[in-house]
Order: C-alpha cells, then sequence, then structure tokens
C-alpha cells in the first residue's frame, strides 16, 4: 500500500515515516507532504499535495485543519482514500468532510487510539447506566496544543451525549454557581511535553467511577493511523471511524 504522507514534517508525520520504515506495516511512502518542505521528487518531497502526480492508495493527514480543503479536493479528484488524523476543524470543515465521504471512503476520528474508542464505548455505557450522576471531564496535553478542548475531550463528550440527549457541555467552568443537572463539565490543562492524558468522573454521590486514559508516545496515534488506513482499502465511499474499525 502505497501511502501520502501530509503534514510529513510535524511530530506525528514523522512518528509515521519511522514506523513506515520499520516495516511494521506492509506500506511504504509514496510522497511526502510539507509546507516548509522545498519540492524534490527525487527524495519524494512535496510543498504542494497538487505537485504530487504519482500512485498512491491513501492518504494520511497529520498537519492542520486549515489544509483539510486541499486534501479532499485532491483527493476526490484521485479517487484517493482519505485518513483524517487532525483535530479543530470548524463546523464547515467538517462539513466538507462530510461531502467528501459521498465521493470517496473517509475515516475521521478525533483520536487515533484504539483505547480511546473503547473509553468513549464505556463512558456512553456508564451514562446510561447511571443517568442522575453528576459527570465531570478533565484532559491534559503538552503546552503547544492550540485547540481547547481537546478533541478527543469533545468527542467523549458527545459520547456521553448520545445517552443524555439533554446534557449541555461547560467548557471550563469559569464563574461562581451551581452546576446544573443536564451538564458536562469540560476541563483542559496545557502542561509541558505531555503526550495525552483524558479522564471522566461519573459521580452518584454514593460511589464514583473514574474512566482513564494517558498516551505515553504518539507513536500509538501514528499506528492507529495506518490501522485506518488498511481498514480504508477497499471500502466504498462514506464516512468512517473508530467505531467502525472496531465492530
Amino acid at each position: 500500500m502505497k501511502v501520502i504522507i501530509y503534514g510529513a514534517a510535524g511530530h506525528m508525520g514523522q512518528n509515521l515515516i519511522k514506523l513506515i520504515d520499520s516495516g511494521a506495516f506492509d506500506m511504504e511512502a509514496a510522497a511526502y507532504v510539507s509546507r516548509s518542505f522545498t519540492t524534490d521528487p527525487a527524495s519524494k518531497k512535496y510543498s504542494r499535495l497538487a505537485d504530487f502526480d504519482g500512485d498512491c492508495d491513501v492518504l494520511i493527514d497529520f498537519s492542520n485543519h486549515e489544509a483539510v480543503k486541499e486534501i479532499l479536493d485532491y483527493c476526490t479528484e484521485k479517487k484517493v482514500p482519505a485518513v483524517i488524523a487532525t483535530t479543530g476543524h470548524t463546523e464547515a470543515e467538517k462539513e466538507l468532510i462530510k461531502e467528501a465521504s459521498d465521493t470517496i471512503p473517509v475515516f475521521f476520528a478525533a483520536n487515533m487510539s484504539i483505547g480511546i474508542a473503547v473509553m468513549a464505548d464505556l463512558a456512553k455505557r456508564a451514562a446510561m447506566a447511571f443517568p442522575d450522576a453528576d459527570i465531570e471531564l478533565v484532559e491534559a496535553h503538552h503546552n503547544r496544543k492550540v485547540d481547547v478542548p481537546s478533541g478527543t475531550a469533545l468527542m467523549l463528550a458527545e459520547s456521553i451525549k448520545s445517552a443524555r440527549p439533554e446534557a449541555s457541555f461547560n467548557i471550563g467552568r469559569h464563574e461562581n454557581g451551581k452546576r446544573t443537572k443536564e451538564e458536562i463539565g469540560i476541563h483542559s490543562l496545557r502542561l509541558g511535553n505531555v503526550v495525552g492524558m483524558h479522564e471522566i468522573l461519573i459521580t452518584t454521590g454514593m460511589e464514583t467511577i473514574t474512566l482513564k486514559h494517558e498516551a505515553f508516545d504518539r507513536a500509538l496515534f501514528a499506528e492507529g493511523a495506518l490501522r485506518a488506513a488498511e481498514f480504508l482499502s477497499g471500502r466504498p465511499a462514506g464516512l468512517y471511524g473508530m467505531k467502525d474499525m472496531l465492530a
């Protein structure tokens, strides 16, 4: 399987390249794309995605959400499946992803960790089992992360909300006042070089259930993206996520 790595100069792009080069997956890099590169086809480096016109089986995006239109325009024109592994997309950008999935298979997940997907399922089940419990979510990431709260935190909160349609999100509670029965508190920490930590506390007053996931190496997200790329092989057009891969 030939892979275009979009965002190849970034931390996650480099992790992706290391995994592919290690032979852990039966894949090879078709192109490395980053705006910081000088185009050099001999070394498979391209500053613009449009500059690459070779063969490829899938594109994996670990860049910035603002690049999604360029990526989807290319992939829909070339009929190349896409794994969108970035976070922070606007509603308009999410709509572009949905529209592209009518033409090509698109794998879109706020977090490429299988562990997080399991956590989301457990959180939904716990919310259903304890409908009157107070639920708070805490996430921590490195001090370079831009989006707040994390896309993963929002994904987890949405999973809980699917069991509590009336729920509302209180992001970064900052005012005095009693919490409402419906709210789900979401709190963000930005510290040093923390890879990623997400914790959900579900409290009834009589007992507390704590769900926690901590990532220690960014390579796990790269591995998840490669598994997503494998999953898309041979799939029809459509929008896929971690639930589909685990089903």
